[in-house]
């Protein structure tokens, strides 16, 4: 009888699937299972529903929601082992249940003999971080910058950029962190993209998702410091590199959100922002040191700290309108809320020239032979980028201010949509 009762909810739930068009059958993964895939998906929202603890099912559907976009074939048959589960793989293949440590097969079909040692204390979901497509493609300009154009990081670790070996032998560690951090960078965007007023609109289910993707930020930066650690690279100083991250997405989302609500925002807050923005570049800068094993060199890293700081404004007044559009971080915006139009170029001005100042008394800490070099460098990649703000060796160029955001989104939208019905 109690067999015939969960037969008829699955049954139910089946009709209400269909009614719903939350039907898999028609999908390429579940149109010759038989009808299989269409049941599983009904007891799994059968288990959703029932209590556990004190979640409320908008709290587990989000839960679940991030977690499936996490896991893989793999993580399940990693899976199967902790648990002493008996389970069919993809492939068909059985994977016998064991919680000690042992070589399985990934059936790789380009590497059919290719072994993974598993090992029972460090299989977690998180242990696999990945990064998107997206995500590596705007990690691409920074590597590049990094290794060199303006902030050419490699000649401070006695490294020849014309020389392949140099680039190609760190790229896959510089690549993959840089992009993991942008990809991090992405879903703080996704926190931004909230307008005046949008508060108070949103359901509980996306005030909870908002609240779940901060909160996440912390935790899968953990894992990109799990990872470094397991290959030897984590320090100290590096770890609090990236926690820095942390911080400016943190100050990012309140400054903005600030200015979204016409709230007062402190100059303190924007200078520190400003300082941590390039954090992802010496995150990578010490890397590279642990990389050549070499010690940090405390005196570069300062000056390169200076010249981060400028060349973060320099940027920012180039992306100055796309960040208005955005409604990201950019310190011409900040000095404009906390100074008003007229005075938040003279002060932005005043900025630039006190950090000019100290980036010369810093230049001549350098070894001249390397001073020297980084000076023709930046000159190089400044007639490269075509960019003619930039400190030192070009015209700072300040944009007209943008007095009225909220408009200037609107109407910026309401072009693009109109030239968008035009070519359509």
């Amino acid at each position: 009888m109690e067999a015939l009762l969960k037969l008829e909810k699955v049954q139910r739930v089946l009709s209400l699937m269909g009614s719903r068009g939350l039907s898999g059958s028609g999908s390429d993964s579940g149109a010759s299972d038989g009808g299989g895939g269409d049941r599983f998906l009904a007891h799994f929202l059968l288990f959703l529903v029932q209590p556990f603890d004190s979640l409320s099912m908008e709290k587990k559907a989000l839960l679940v929601s991030d977690l499936l976009r996490k896991v893989n074939v793999d993580t399940l048959e990693e899976v199967c082992h902790l648990g002493s589960i008996e389970c069919t793989s993809g492939e068909g293949r059985i994977i016998p249940a064991s919680t000690s440590d042992q070589d399985i097969s990934l059936g790789d079909p380009l590497q059919p003999n290719k072994k993974l040692k598993l090992h029972a204390e460090k299989l977690t979901v998180q242990e696999a971080p990945m990064v998107g497509f997206h995500a590596m493609r705007r990690a691409n300009s920074t590597i590049e910058d990094f290794v060199r154009t303006v902030r050419s990081y490699f000649m401070f670790h006695g490294l020849d950029v014309n020389k392949a070996q140099s680039i190609f032998k760190f790229l896959p560690v510089l690549c993959f962190t840089e992009s993991y951090i942008y990809q991090l960078d992405d879903l703080n965007e996704y926190n931004l993209q909230m307008v005046p007023g949008n508060d108070a609109s949103l359901t509980v289910l996306e005030r909870e998702n908002r609240t779940s993707n901060e909160a996440s930020l912390t935790g899968m930066l953990n894992v990109l410091d799990d990872l470094l650690q397991r290959q030897g690279l984590m320090t100290d100083q590096l770890r609090n590199e990236l926690k820095s991250g942390i911080q400016y997405w943190s100050l990012e989302r309140k400054l903005c959100q600030a200015l979204s609500r016409n709230d007062k925002i402190s100059i303190e807050d924007v200078m520190e922002a400003i300082h941590l923005k390039s954090f992802d570049y010496r995150v990578l800068n010490l890397l590279m040191y642990r990389l050549t094993g070499q010690q940090v060199n405390e005196v570069h890293m300062e000056f390169l700290s200076i010249s981060e700081f400028l060349v973060e404004i320099s940027d920012d007044l180039y992306d100055y309108e796309d960040d208005v559009m955005n409604n990201t971080f950019n310190i011409l915006r900040m000095f404009a809320a906390i100074y008003g139009p007229s005075e938040a170029p003279k002060m932005l001005a005043k900025c630039i020239g006190e950090a000019e100042e100290k980036y010369e008394r810093f230049s001549k800490k350098l070894d001249p032979t390397l001073s020297g070099s980084y000076w023709r460098r930046c000159e190089e990649a400044t007639k490269e980028g075509g960019k003619m703000s930039g400190h030192a060796y070009g015209t700072w160029n300040i944009p007209p201010l943008i007095r009225d955001e909220e408009f200037f989104r609107l109407e910026r939208s309401n072009k693009r949509d109109a030239s968008a019905i035009t070519i359509t």
